[in-house]
């Protein structure tokens, strides 16, 4: 099976799944099951992700950890449709194939757009401690950043990788609200359910708090987030949430303490 969007066939016409695992083109991640590589095609750039099957010995190590194996690319491609229904601002899906019945043997490729002129949230904060950004600016990304948030765990998506590098800035950025185009990316360990379990917020927003600890955020930054991403005045949720952002600290710190260099 290969599905190619409206508008793409031309580019990507039906053939073996294989062949297109074996494009030349630039690789960003190859890891023994999968292959992430950027093509061009007409003066167009996409991103290429192929799944050549997780085996039988990791599927086992996830169910002994009682988490769902991720089997391939069709995870992240429904995460894609999801996102673009709840307005969440992510890749553009181009194509998906799978071949294969034999779970820990399928093959599956997903092809999406090369998001243009974008760099990571980690990066472009990076310098944020020695020299702070205005605090319109700051305020502006961290409002975007906490009801993007928001609204995946309030509609059943949970990230499960989220951290500020997943996080594509397209630039340039003039610092306005109207002109900011912040995409998630990554997705393809999300989770979809009628709705989040509050462990899984916790693990989401306390991956986020620990990913941006050294970019020089203030205590008044964190309260933006906090009111932003409940919808309600800081105080209420302070009081009535206060057990969640206990164990989103302490996600956060233990993420921390473990870091690598520690």
């Amino acid at each position: 099976m290969f599905k190619v969007l409206e508008g793409y066939q031309t580019l990507f016409p039906k053939g073996d799944l294989k062949s297109l695992s074996t494009l030349p083109g630039e690789d960003f991640k190859r890891i023994q099951n999968r292959r992430t590589f950027r093509i061009e095609r007409e003066g167009r750039g996409f991103f290429i992700k192929y799944h050549r099957g997780v085996g039988w010995k990791e599927i086992f190590k996830n169910l002994l950890s009682l988490k769902l194996p991720v089997l391939g690319a069709g995870n992240e491609w429904r995460a894609i449709h999801k996102l673009q229904q709840l307005k969440v601002e992510t890749m553009t899906p181009v194509a998906y194939g799978s071949e294969g019945s034999n779970p820990a043997g399928i093959h599956s490729v997903l092809i999406t757009e090369a998001l243009e002129r974008c760099i990571s949230l980690e990066h472009f904060c990076a310098d944020w401690p020695t020299t702070p950004p205005p605090t319109t600016l700051k305020w502006t990304l961290i409002k975007r950043l906490a009801e993007m948030s928001s609204t995946l765990h309030s509609n059943g998506v949970n990230h499960r990788d989220m951290y500020i590098c997943h996080f594509l800035l397209q630039q340039p950025w003039d610092g306005s609200e109207q002109n900011l185009h912040l995409h998630i990316i990554d997705l393809h360990r999300v989770q979809i359910r009628n709705k989040t379990p509050e462990r899984w917020v916790v693990k989401d927003v306390g991956s986020l708090y620990f990913s941006a600890m050294e970019i020089g955020l203030t205590r008044r930054d964190l309260f933006r987030f906090i009111k932003c991403y409940s919808g309600r005045p800081l105080r209420q949720t302070l009081q009535e949430d206060a057990r969640f952002w206990q164990k989103v600290q302490q996600r956060a710190d233990a993420l921390y303490r473990t870091r690598p260099g520690q």
